[in-house]
């Protein structure tokens, strides 16, 4: 051996006595059961469903999909907060046609979806360039908006009904062109719960001539109410998803959840998952980790495009659904 620097008590050690086993002895998380299936040109959507891999978002989607098919059968809410982005990649027919299916117990709702799916509902169009108006001081100042919503907030707050409820009633009373487009719309008329939950300024209609604060702020603390009583019912295998809302949603369900333990009320079994690009702090934190830690439940994280991704996650549930 070589002269080497280092004191004569350092040495590399030696491998002879290093023990191994045989490979097939071990226990492996990925194996040829797992493997992605080729497709033909005559394959079904079933072939398709059946040929993803069966490891991780995949995995992760099956699961989810079999937890909420258990909520349905145990009649268990099936609890779809979501963002704007959500109506703004052109998920609502998918959502609604779940909807229908028992899939969608009810719709939870930042303010963004409130102004997404009233002007589609009104116009068949959304989400202007904020980069050509903005500069001009006319972002946000689309009139049917401002007065579809706020005139809602007032009726709902005079009505003592929650603000999801108020603008999807006004909405209706529109007849707009494309209703059947619209969550709004059609939450309502199925009398499915949608609740709205505001960050006062944070959406267009907060600076139109005919805002009213208190109306807002009574109407969306309403819809807070309502939530949180729907989350009190998910206890033994209900689901809540968060779908494309990083901040407001996330903070929302957490209180609610706080809200019904406090209350005395058991909130155990429950499934929770969020949906993203990324996965970042607070949907981590507040709907897939602190809600269903301590044996309470299971969490999910599944990244990527919401127009992939939920539509997958629809086939599937349709899909096992028919079998």
């Amino acid at each position: 051996m070589g002269t080497s620097i280092y004191d004569d008590q350092l040495r590399p050690l030696e491998l002879e006595l290093v023990k191994t086993y045989p490979l097939a002895s071990r226990h492996s998380k990925v194996n040829l059961q797992d493997f992605a299936k080729p497709l033909s040109t005559d394959s079904s959507l079933n072939d398709f469903l059946d040929s993803l891999p069966n490891v991780l978002a995949c995995q992760s989607l099956r699961e989810l999909c079999a937890r909420i098919q258990r909520a349905r059968e145990l009649k268990k809410p099936i609890i779809w907060g979501i963002g704007g982005h959500v109506i703004k990649t052109g998920l609502a027919p998918v959502i609604i046609d779940l909807m229908k299916r028992g899939y969608v117990s009810a719709i939870a709702a930042n303010g963004s979806v409130l102004v997404h799916d009233a002007e589609i509902a009104m116009i068949g169009s959304t989400s202007e360039d904020v980069d050509a108006t903005l500069s001009e001081g006319v972002f946000g100042g689309a009139e049917e908006t401002g007065q579809l919503l706020n005139g809602a907030a007032r009726a709902g707050a005079n009505d003592q009904i929650g603000l999801g409820e108020a603008v999807g009633r006004a909405l209706l009373a529109r007849n707009p062109k494309h209703r059947d487009y619209s969550l709004l719309c059609a939450a309502y008329e199925s009398k499915i719960p949608f609740t709205a939950h505001i960050t006062i300024g944070g959406d267009i209609a907060h600076f139109h001539p005919d805002f009213d604060g208190s109306a807002l702020g009574a109407t969306t603390h309403t819809d807070f109410r309502l939530l949180a009583g729907l989350v009190r019912q998910m206890d033994g295998g209900g689901v809540y998803l968060n779908i494309g809302s990083a901040v407001v949603l996330p903070e929302v369900f957490l209180k609610c959840v706080t809200l019904v333990r406090n209350l005395g009320h058991t909130l155990s079994d429950i499934t929770t998952a969020n949906f993203d690009f990324i996965q970042s702090y607070r949907p981590l934190t507040n709907v897939v980790r602190r809600p269903t830690e301590n044996g309470a439940g299971h969490g999910y994280s599944i990244t990527g495009h919401h127009e992939l991704n939920i539509p997958l996650l629809a086939a599937l549930l349709i899909s096992n659904s028919a079998t």
